[in-house]
């Protein structure tokens, strides 16, 4: 971590607030280039219901780490590290501006704070064995089992939680070591300052809902229904993920288009609820409402009087 100190100017907020356009506004501005801080827009072929950029938002200012791997691939937190990391510095390097753009909290936070994660690759017998035992003593009792390995790590993660909870036993089993005591920090080479877009509650459930209405519109179902039949199984983590996994019981005959249609709003409204818990955490962060008056140069100015107070 010896490398100078790199300028990098951060986009946060929850789903739908309105990240993308200020983005590309400031990165056309700026001289910027967009990384994305998204869990789910690294699958390809998930475009729509994962709100990608459109091909014309995409040619507006260059974006990375959208369509990274295919929906049946693994994608750690460690791999999005890395390749987030390699994008930041050769983006600096071309001297240009990175900017660091999404609502992952947990991808935002590894890279802000430095985290240290565990490079133990994934073992699929394990996994299976931990995912049946889960299965026939229940989750709690997969818990309990963590928290004799690894009190600590039990601690931050809920008993439902059961893929972050095989993960951290795995981590355990191979190493003989815990996860806590792994998941160092250290400072990351960036000078960041972080925007927090926010908008009324009532007012982001009003966008949240007109998104997956222009979703639908756009052909989310048929998105859905072709992943389902190229064979990417609804236990995969990207088919399991918002936008995804409502659609389940419709395709399987146990609910309505209306009622999975409603449940991925209620479900993204429940998300944009949770996303403020890491945004809180994020250092240097600023909180500016998406509906100021003229965002970008508000913002834009921000950033100019952060720079000059780095100087």
């Amino acid at each position: 971590m010896n490398q100078p100190h790199i300028p990098l100017l951060v986009i946060v907020g929850p789903t739908a607030v309105g990240k993308t356009a200020l983005a590309i506004a400031l990165a056309q501005a700026l001289g910027g280039e967009i990384v994305s801080a998204d869990s789910r827009q690294v699958y390809r072929g998930m475009d729509i219901g994962t709100a990608k950029p459109s091909a014309a938002e995409r040619a507006a200012a260059p974006h990375h780490l959208i369509d990274v791997v295919d929906p049946d691939e693994e994608f750690s937190l460690a791999r999005y590290q890395d390749l987030a990391t390699e994008a930041i510095a050769e983006i600096a390097a071309r001297g240009r501006l990175p900017l660091l753009v999404g609502g992952t909290g947990q991808y935002l936070a590894a890279l802000l704070e430095g985290w240290q994660i565990p490079r133990v690759a994934p073992q699929p017998e394990l996994r299976a064995a931990l995912e049946r035992e889960a299965a026939q003593l229940g989750a709690a009792a997969l818990h309990a089992r963590l928290a004799l390995a690894d009190p600590a790590a039990a601690a931050g993660i809920l008993p439902t939680n059961v893929r972050r909870v095989i993960r951290a036993l795995e981590v355990y089993e191979l190493t003989g070591r815990p996860i806590s005591e792994q998941q160092q920090k250290h400072p990351p080479p960036y000078r960041a300052k972080t925007l927090w877009l926010t908008r009324p509650v009532a007012e982001l459930y009003d966008r949240i809902d007109a998104r997956v209405d222009a979703m639908l519109a756009a052909g989310l179902v048929a998105e859905v229904r072709g992943l389902a039949e190229r064979g990417f199984g609804w236990e995969l983590p990207a088919m399991s993920g918002l936008g995804y996994r409502e659609f389940q019981p419709y395709f399987a005959g146990q609910a309505t288009l209306e009622d999975a249609v409603m449940r991925l709003k209620f479900d993204t409204h429940a998300f944009a609820r949770r996303q403020p818990g890491w945004f809180r955490r994020l250092p240097a962060i600023t909180q500016l409402p998406a509906d100021t008056p003229d965002l970008p140069e508000r913002a834009l100015d921000w950033w100019q009087v952060h720079k000059m107070l780095d100087a």
